[in-house]
């Protein structure tokens, strides 16, 4: 089935957002705590207190999605339930974040501003790629 000029383009989209988020994730597990404190000293200690299933979670988050995305530009369906695995591995995520540490309290509710964000675009991706396979397009 053909699909319209707008997949590659949305396909881009959702690849560049993913590979941004993968970015983020290796730059976060990678930081070294004593120089954050110097600058963010409560970013240090959330990251310091953070478990190690929340960091797998946030693993399989962004990697998740990346492969989601490059699987569903190949027109593969198993697209669908990494774009759902990756959705769930945010909210795990996420849900630690304000519900087991006191960032509300401390940075304020525009703090989950982007993370709102980030869900709706696991969403987004999700429910793109849940009506390609509806229309057939992805096999």
């Amino acid at each position: 089935m053909k699909v319209a000029g707008s997949f590659i383009v949305i396909g881009i989209i959702f690849l560049l957002w993913n590979l941004m988020g993968d970015a983020a994730y290796l730059m976060q597990v990678t930081q070294n705590l004593s120089e954050l404190a110097k600058t963010d000293p409560y970013q240090a200690h959330l990251f310091s207190i953070m478990p190690q299933w929340a960091w797998a979670a946030y693993a399989v988050a962004v990697w998740g999605g990346t492969l989601a995305t490059i699987l569903l530009l190949m027109k593969r369906k198993i697209a669908v339930q990494l774009y759902a695995l990756s959705l769930v591995a945010i909210v795990v995520q996420f849900g630690h974040i304000f519900l087991a540490t006191d960032i509300l309290a401390v940075r304020g509710w525009s703090t989950a501003l982007f993370p709102f964000f980030i869900f709706l675009m696991g969403v987004a991706q999700l429910l793109y790629a849940r009506s390609l396979a509806a229309k057939g397009i992805l096999k």
